[in-house]
């Protein structure tokens, strides 16, 4: 292998590929590990301990495919994709049948969605990815994405001239995929077009919905597929189905002036699995001083009491979610850490619906502390972002209760912007409109819903490459001056917080 690093076009020469969909054979479940051990040894690539982060979330896939049974791929029947009323009064008087958002079984595993620049290595490792998966993988399907967009243009348009131009041919598609193979790898993710946005996120929800597990590569982190695209706003829910149901990970290797190299993936980590543990670890590892100041316990004296770190290392401290908000701990409290580290490592965070209403506010206080004081956020959730603080079932309740809700311009005017634009997009992933929102009880009042809407921004937003590389003193970045000049201003932060 060239260099020092995994790069170039690997075995495939990074040539476009028609759709294939084979047989899986691996009766050893011979893994990515072992693949890439093997090949270290050989001396046909070098081992590298940011090569060897990817490879293990390659890996950590594989067993929980292992562990996986595929559900059967159960066609839509033709007559329920069809509308109801086809004459031209029951158009009139009936409304368009609206299409119900599809969900993935219970238990599925996340995919993949690995993005680096030309030479990252992204052939060679979707090749390696490709060759192992285990043996209770029956068929897998591995295809150029724009070769793949054709594919499904053409059987759509081949159902709608069939059955007409109201035919919902999505959901028809996506089986007929998921029957070809239950492991579909694409070559090359982007959008470009703007009929392939329109339908993209559909027929991903649909595909997962039949236990499909998609691995993907890509020049672009999800956050700048279609850049600038026409109706990019409508694109948006499907980046974030890419960013809630595939593991993101970024193949290129930061030139930073600490040896420990950052994680490939993304700082939030759902769901609760077994690269949970690995995850956490790894981002502890690196926000920490494991040489200079190992893990240690450490307590704080507060207000004549003390608040326990069960782990910390140099400015880093690591909890599990019960044992920072899970007990009577407020604003002073995370005050007072914030001024003794610079990043915060939060395991096993659940989901919190009405009951447990104190625990969000809690957490919801912490969130602005962490975020006012510019440090570093990692999590480990049981649900995505955005169902911590409110859960599909309560949306759905609150859906049930206001059948007729329908979102207008006079109803979202209420909030403020803020409120209305990260409300806005939760309500679109969980399919209700913003009036059902804000007639539910779900809230106590404005200041609570304010409080929920502004909790989500923040996360997404210290969840940005941007928040996460600040004061790390990357190259690209300045180095240590870089480093140097955050720490200044952090040091007048504290002093401002006194």
């Amino acid at each position: 292998m060239r260099g020092s690093a995994i790069g170039g076009a690997g075995p495939a020469g990074g040539q476009k590929r028609e759709l294939a969909t084979v047989r899986n054979v691996n009766p050893n479940d011979w893994g990515p590990m072992n693949e890439y051990e093997d090949r270290v040894e050989a001396g046909s690539l070098r081992d590298d301990e940011h090569q060897r982060g990817i490879i293990q979330s390659l890996q950590h896939l594989h067993d929980d495919l292992k562990d996986y049974t595929f559900p059967p791929v159960v066609h839509p029947q033709i007559e329920s994709l069809k509308p109801h009323h086809s004459s031209f009064l029951g158009r009139f008087f009936h409304p368009k049948r609206s299409k119900t958002t599809a969900h993935p079984p219970d238990g599925m595993p996340k995919g993949l969605y690995l993005y680096g620049d030309v030479g990252s290595g992204k052939t060679m490792l979707m090749d390696m990815y490709y060759e192992t998966l285990p043996s209770n993988v029956v068929s897998k399907t591995r295809i150029h994405f724009h070769n793949f967009m054709q594919d499904v243009h053409r059987r759509l348009h081949a159902l709608t001239m069939e059955h007409g131009g109201d035919f919902d041919a999505v959901p028809f598609v996506a089986a007929d995929l998921a029957e070809r193979g239950r492991i579909l790898c694409f070559d090359e993710f982007q959008c470009t077009d703007v009929a392939d946005a329109m339908i993209l996120r559909r027929l991903l929800e649909s595909l997962m919905a039949h236990g499909v597990v998609l691995v993907t590569t890509s020049n672009r982190h999800p956050d700048d597929l279609y850049k600038n695209g026409i109706q990019r706003e409508s694109f948006i829910p499907c980046i974030t189905l890419l960013k809630t149901r595939l593991h993101v990970i970024n193949l290129d290797s930061p030139t930073d002036y600490r040896k420990i190299p950052r994680p490939p993936s993304g700082v939030y980590h759902f769901p609760i699995d077994k690269a949970a543990a690995s995850h956490a670890e790894k981002w502890f590892r690196f926000l920490g001083d494991p040489t200079h100041d190992p893990p240690h316990r450490a307590t704080h004296r507060i207000w004549g009491r003390d608040i326990d770190v069960p782990r910390a290392s140099g400015k880093a401290a690591m909890f599990t979610f019960d044992e920072l908000i899970g007990r009577p701990t407020g604003a002073a409290d995370y005050l007072e850490l914030m001024r003794s580290y610079d990043a915060f490592i939060i395991k096993d965070v659940p989901g919190m619906t009405y009951r447990e209403r104190d625990l969000a506010r809690r957490f919801i206080t912490f969130i602005d502390a962490v975020y006012e004081s510019r440090a570093k956020l990692v999590l480990t959730t049981a649900v995505p972002l955005s169902q911590l603080f409110i859960s599909r079932e309560e949306m759905h309740d609150v859906a049930t209760a206001n059948p007729s809700a329908m979102p207008s311009a006079q109803s979202d005017s209420h909030t403020g912007a803020e409120v209305d634009d990260v409300l806005r997009s939760l309500v679109d992933d969980l399919g209700l409109s913003m009036s059902m929102m804000q007639k539910s009880g779900l809230f106590s009042g404005d200041e609570e819903k304010f409080a929920f809407a502004r909790a989500l921004s923040r996360l997404s937003e210290m969840g940005s490459v941007e928040w996460v590389e600040r004061g790390m003193g990357l190259e690209k970045s300045g180095g240590k001056a870089e480093k140097e000049s955050w720490q200044r201003v952090r040091s007048r932060w504290r002093e401002d917080s006194l």
